[in-house]
């Protein structure tokens, strides 16, 4: 293993880091309607889990209203019950044909709430992109003493390594930050 190959490792795991905590806020709701509410719904469906989006169409007819059309009919209590059993906190109206979930507008307490949930997961990610930065010097000092590179080389590559760990923690801030501004827009 050389240092070029493991800073590249270190990266893509820091990026993972960063997509999981972008997969993680989208599940947030902010007020506003948004399908990626819905990607972590699971149904079960003829005694399986599957993902809500695989049995539904999700649309959003106004700002604060999902529409989930299911593909079929048959389905739809099941829908209906994964998604109460959820932790949306909104409760689901259908017709017959069409799943309506209307989004009540936050709360103060509320929107806090989920700002300390926002904070908590960027605190979680930067500690995931710490973790991978420090197993990722372990090896390069490993590599090092076992006298695979220099020490010069060591040095140079715990530079880039800060570096990288540098730009994936601003980036998780930047998400962080944009995420609470828009839970605390008031709509």
């Amino acid at each position: 293993m050389t240092i070029d190959s493991s800073l590249k490792d270190a990266g893509h795991k820091m990026e993972q880091a960063v997509t999981h905590l972008k997969d993680e806020l989208s599940a947030i709701r902010t007020g506003r309607a948004t399908p990626a509410v819905l990607n972590r719904v699971t149904v079960e469906y003829y005694g399986t889990p599957v993902p809500l989006n695989q049995l539904a169409s999700i649309n959003v007819p106004e700002p604060r209203l999902l529409s989930v059309q299911p593909f079929d009919k048959g389905a739809i209590g099941a829908i209906e019950k994964a998604i109460q059993s959820s932790d949306l906190g909104i409760t689901p109206s259908n017709d017959g044909q069409v799943i309506r979930l209307a989004f009540p507008p936050l709360t103060e307490e509320r929107r806090k709430e989920l700002v300390k949930q926002v904070h908590t997961r960027a605190e979680e990610a930067r500690v995931a992109v710490r973790n991978v930065r420090r197993h990722c010097k372990e090896e390069m000092e490993k590599l090092e003493r076992e006298g695979g590179i220099s020490e010069d080389d060591l040095v140079r590559g715990e530079k880039e390594l800060q570096k990288l760990t540098d730009r994936h923690v601003a980036e998780i801030d930047v998400i962080q930050d944009h995420k609470e501004q828009e839970l605390m827009e008031v709509s």
